[in-house]
C-alpha cells in the first residue's frame, strides 16, 4: 500500500502518540465521573483541574475562565447564542466577518431570524477585515464583535489586539475563534482584550470531541445545555475526561515547541508556494502574502475545477482540501474566497494545502511534481484550460 502524503491538517491532525500515549490510563484505570465524591471521581475531578489550568496559562486566562465542550462548533454557538440570549433585551446587534467559519455564519442566521441584526465587516483581497469599518459599525445596540483570528480556509490572521482595544474602548463583547491557530500563535486573552475565544483539540494534534470556549470574568452566558450543572452550570455533560487530558498534553507539546515547529513548516510551506507559482502557469495564492498561518497555503489554479484537482490528487497518494471540511461537500464556492473579490470560477479552482508535525520536504517536492502533471492533464480536458 502507497505511504499517503496528508496535505489536509486544517481539517484534522492525526493524534500525536505522546498524547494519546497519556490518554489510555483514563479510558481503563482513571476512569471516575468528575462529579463522583469516591476517590475515583476525586482522582478524575483532579485531572479536569489540572487540564483546565495547563490550558488555561497558555493564553493567560484563569483556570475558571476555561469552559470545556465537545468541539469547537459547540463553543462557538455557545458564545453567540449565549451571549445573546443573556444580553438580547438590551442589545440586538452583532458584527462579524464575511469570511467566518460556518458554524459562526449559521450562528448569526439563527439570530436574525430572532429580531437580531447582522452587520458584515468587509475584507480585502488579503482577507483583512477593515478597522475603520468596525469602528463605524459598532453602536449603543452593539452586543458582539466575532472575528475569526487564523482564517481556516486562506490561514490570514487577523490583528487581535486592534479588534480588542477598539471593542473594550466601545464597551462591546469581542470573541475570536481560534480553532485553527489556538497554541500555534501566541495568544494572550488580557493584553489583546478578548472576552470569548474557542480553542480546538483536534487542531493541535489532539483527540476529537474536545475543545474549550474562555470566558472571561464578568461576561454572562445563558446555557445551551441543562443538566447536572457541569462547567460552572454552563456546558452539562459528563466530561469526556480522556480526551480533555489529551487536549491539555497536545497544547503543552505545541507551546514548547511552537516556535521552532512553525519555522519548520512555514519554510516547507513557501517552498510549495514558490514552487507551484513558478512551475505552473496562471496560479495565485490566496490569503494575506505573509500575515498567515505557518501552515496554510490556498492556491488557486485558473482553468481547473478544484474538486477534479483533488480527486486526480487523490488517486496519486496526496490529501487535500478544496476549502473548510465542514462544507467541502456542498458545490457552492468557498464563502471566504468569495469575500476575496474572486471571481466564482476562480474560487472553484482553488485547492487547499495545510501541512503539519510529519510533513517533509521530499513530501512537498512529491506534491509539486504530481500537482504539474494533473494541473496539464485537466487543462487539456477543460474548455477553460488554455
Amino acid at each position: 500500500m502507497k505511504k499517503i502524503i496528508y496535505l489536509d491538517y486544517a481539517s484534522t491532525t492525526p493524534v500525536d502518540p505522546r498524547v494519546l500515549k497519556t490518554m489510555l490510563p483514563y479510558f481503563t484505570e482513571k476512569f471516575g465521573n468528575t462529579m463522583s465524591l469516591h476517590s475515583f471521581g476525586r482522582e478524575a475531578s483532579q485531572a479536569l483541574t489540572e487540564a483546565r489550568k495547563t490550558l488555561a496559562s497558555i493564553i493567560n486566562a484563569d483556570p475558571e475562565e476555561i469552559i470545556f465542550t465537545g468541539s469547537a462548533t459547540e463553543s462557538n454557538n455557545l458564545a453567540v447564542k449565549g451571549l445573546a440570549a443573556f444580553y438580547g433585551k438590551e442589545k440586538n446587534e452583532i458584527i462579524i466577518s464575511p469570511t467566518e467559519h460556518d458554524c459562526i455564519l449559521e450562528s448569526a442566521r439563527s439570530l436574525s431570524s430572532q429580531g437580531f441584526k447582522i452587520h458584515y465587516l468587509p475584507v480585502d483581497r488579503n482577507g483583512l477585515i477593515d478597522l475603520k469599518k468596525l469602528e463605524q459599525l459598532i453602536n449603543s445596540k452593539t452586543l458582539l464583535v466575532s472575528v475569526i483570528h487564523g482564517n481556516n480556509e486562506v490561514g490570514t490572521l487577523q490583528d487581535l489586539s486592534a479588534i480588542g482595544k477598539i471593542c473594550r474602548e466601545k464597551q462591546v463583547f469581542f470573541h475570536t475563534d481560534a480553532a485553527q491557530s489556538f497554541v500555534r500563535e501566541k495568544i494572550d486573552v488580557k493584553k489583546m482584550q478578548i472576552d470569548l475565544l474557542t480553542g480546538s483539540s483536534q487542531k493541535i494534534y489532539g483527540p476529537k470531541g474536545a475543545a474549550l470556549l474562555y470566558v472571561r470574568k464578568g461576561v454572562v452566558l445563558k446555557p445551551v445545555l441543562h443538566g447536572g450543572g457541569h462547567e460552572n452550570g454552563l456546558r452539562s455533560s459528563t466530561s469526556n475526561l480522556p480526551a480533555i487530558v489529551g487536549f491539555a498534553k497536545a497544547a503543552q507539546i505545541m507551546q514548547k515547541n511552537r516556535v521552532e515547529e512553525n519555522k519548520r513548516i512555514a519554510r516547507l510551506r513557501d517552498l510549495l508556494v514558490k514552487e507551484v507559482l513558478e512551475k505552473i502557469p496562471r496560479t495565485k495564492l490566496n490569503g494575506h502574502p505573509t500575515q498567515r498561518l505557518a501552515n496554510n497555503a490556498n492556491i488557486s489554479f485558473a482553468g481547473v475545477e478544484g474538486e477534479s484537482l483533488l480527486l486526480e490528487l487523490d488517486f496519486n497518494g496526496i490529501a487535500v482540501s478544496t476549502g473548510s471540511a465542514c462544507s467541502s461537500r456542498t458545490l457552492e464556492p468557498s464563502h471566504v474566497l468569495m469575500a476575496l473579490g474572486l471571481q466564482p470560477e476562480q474560487a472553484h479552482g482553488s485547492i487547499r494545502f495545510s501541512l503539519g508535525r510529519w510533513t517533509t520536504k521530499s513530501e512537498i517536492k512529491k506534491t509539486v511534481k504530481v500537482l504539474e502533471k494533473v494541473v496539464k492533464k485537466i487543462r487539456s480536458f477543460s474548455p477553460f484550460g488554455n
